[in-house]
């Protein structure tokens, strides 16, 4: 057995089923080796952004890490983008990077780069095996750091030569630190803090997001009166009919701080104290209104169940009646095509127990408040900030819930930084209903021009935010992905087509312009 072998087996004997890959030389003993170890699913991606972004997509549904494949460097850091949209989401990833034999670093070949270098900043933990003998413990111990509460990035660099020589036999799971508990001491101080009859929101993401959290969450806002309010962006939050309905504080900094503009005690749940995405001229960093106090009531790796669960029990409302979404079907009956009468339809149409994948950009806002009152699903955001998460985080959702339909609202911009994602939909036959919502521009950066206070512009600046010379033809695109695809430029359309890649087994795309 080598030691890419004793790697792969450990791999799976610690329940990592999925390997996202795109390899190159210095990888293909472990390729090779994933024909001789059963258990393993490995699906290609084009580019390695698809890649990580799709093992994020994976783990945000599974709950455990997927594995990824990359080659040296230079593939690492193709992957970089969705790496840090990853660990901002606090997600579990095992990345395996090749790189050259350990008696090849020297001679500096054309693709040698410093793997470490490349890894660190978006890593929480990163080892180069030293040897074949090695491997396995040192992928055990990787698969354990991933795990780590509240789900990590490790990235276990593989020189060639540690993989084709032999190895000593998978290595057992070492074990994996558990999610602290929060004290007696920080359970009473919110407590006290939600007895004070003063506007107090709950600031949640993370496991306050899902059930039991949610509904915890919800009881003890309706025993005190507290208003829930989640990040801007969140991994993964269970919502709709049925459940307890929580606003997201707007991306806008005017907007955001005006939602927290009535707070005096901020709690936060699974979350970070709120600040904007950039600074602005004028503007603060920090949202919370000056003499709002700031408390945690648990950090995003402690165990947040266990602190709402006591903080429920210290204020008596475990058994406190919790108002959840009522099923809402608005008809849209508007003729003109807009991303609100869009999310209408998509509130509608919604399947129950979907999953929606949403990187909507200017349109965000109005597809989270057009699905709040649609049937129950999931609903997963781009955490990071960095775009073109959309089609490969849809991907991975899709491999680790196949009975599941996905549905992708996906801004056009940011869809071509990863568009070979939807060649590994088709290959995979994957259940996801993509809807491009297309603008032909940059849009969120016209918004931005303004709100950083740039001043006018002319035709170079215009250039940089338009998509129309020429215009993406995404039914033509997706076709040769693949896919099958139609394009609505009227909400009849729109209506018809949502239905039929709703109905579809497979990939579907609807390009609507808007």
């Amino acid at each position: 057995m080598n030691g890419a072998e004793s790697l792969i087996r450990t791999l799976t004997g610690a329940g990592v089923e999925v390997c996202f890959a795109n390899p190159g030389t210095s990888e293909m003993h472990f390729v090779a080796a994933l024909d001789r170890v059963g258990g393993v699913r490995c699906v290609l991606g084009l580019f390695e952004g698809v890649v990580t972004g799709a093992a994020d997509g994976y783990a945000r549904m599974a709950d455990k890490p997927a594995s990824t494949l990359l080659h040296l460097g230079p593939g690492l850091a193709n992957g970089l983008a969705n790496l840090h949209n990853a660990r901002r989401a606090n997600i579990p990833m095992v990345n395996i990077v090749g790189d050259h034999a350990t008696y090849h670093k020297r001679y500096d070949a054309p693709l040698t780069s410093d793997v470490e270098g490349v890894a660190r900043p978006f890593s929480d933990w990163v080892l180069t095996s030293a040897n074949s003998r090695s491997v396995a413990r040192d992928g055990a111990a990787a698969i354990a750091a991933a795990m780590t509460p509240p789900g990590r990035i490790a990235t276990l660099i593989l020189p060639a030569d540690t993989s084709w020589k032999e190895g000593d036999g998978p290595a057992p799971l070492p074990s994996v630190e558990k999610r602290a508990a929060v004290s007696p001491d920080k359970v009473a101080e919110a407590a006290r803090l939600l007895r004070s009859g003063e506007p107090t929101v709950l600031f949640l993401s993370g496991p306050a997001l899902r059930e039991p959290g949610l509904t915890l969450a919800g009881r003890i806002a309706a025993s005190t009166g507290a208003r829930l309010l989640a990040q801007t962006h969140n991994s993964r939050v269970e919502r709709g009919a049925g459940r307890v309905a929580v606003e997201f504080l707007p991306y806008p900094v005017d907007e955001a701080l005006s939602a927290l503009a009535d707070a005096r005690h901020l709690l936060l749940v699974g979350s970070k104290a709120p600040v904007a995405f950039f600074a602005y001229p004028d503007k603060p960093s920090e949202l919370s209104p000056p003499d709002c106090a700031v408390r945690t009531l648990a950090t995003p790796e402690e165990d947040v169940t266990q602190a709402l669960e006591a903080l429920a029990e210290e204020l008596n409302a475990r058994g406190t009646a919790v108002p959840v979404q009522t099923r809402e079907t608005p008809l849209a009956t508007a003729d003109k095509v807009t991303s609100g009468a869009a999310a209408a339809v998509v509130g509608a149409q919604l399947p129950e127990n979907a999953i929606v994948v949403e990187e909507a950009l200017t349109a965000a806002s109005g597809f989270i408040s057009g699905t709040q009152g649609a049937a129950p699903h999931d609903y997963l955001q781009l955490t990071g900030g960095a775009i073109g998460i959309g089609l490969p985080l849809a991907t991975g959702a899709a491999i680790a819930c196949p009975d599941r339909k996905v549905v992708c609202l996906q801004a056009d911009g940011s869809a071509m930084y990863t568009v070979q994602a939807l060649w590994t939909q088709a290959r995979e036959g994957l259940d996801v209903t993509t809807i491009i919502l297309d603008n032909r521009s940059y849009a969120i950066l016209k918004g931005e021009l303004a709100n950083v206070g740039a001043g006018s512009t002319g035709r170079k600046a215009d250039d940089m935010m338009e998509l129309d010379r020429p215009a993406l033809d995404w039914v033509f695109i997706a076709r040769g992905m693949g896919v099958e695809a139609g394009r609505a430029e009227t909400m009849e359309e729109f209506n018809r087509l949502l239905a039929t890649g709703l109905s579809s087994q497979g990939p579907y795309l609807i390009d609507l312009l808007l």
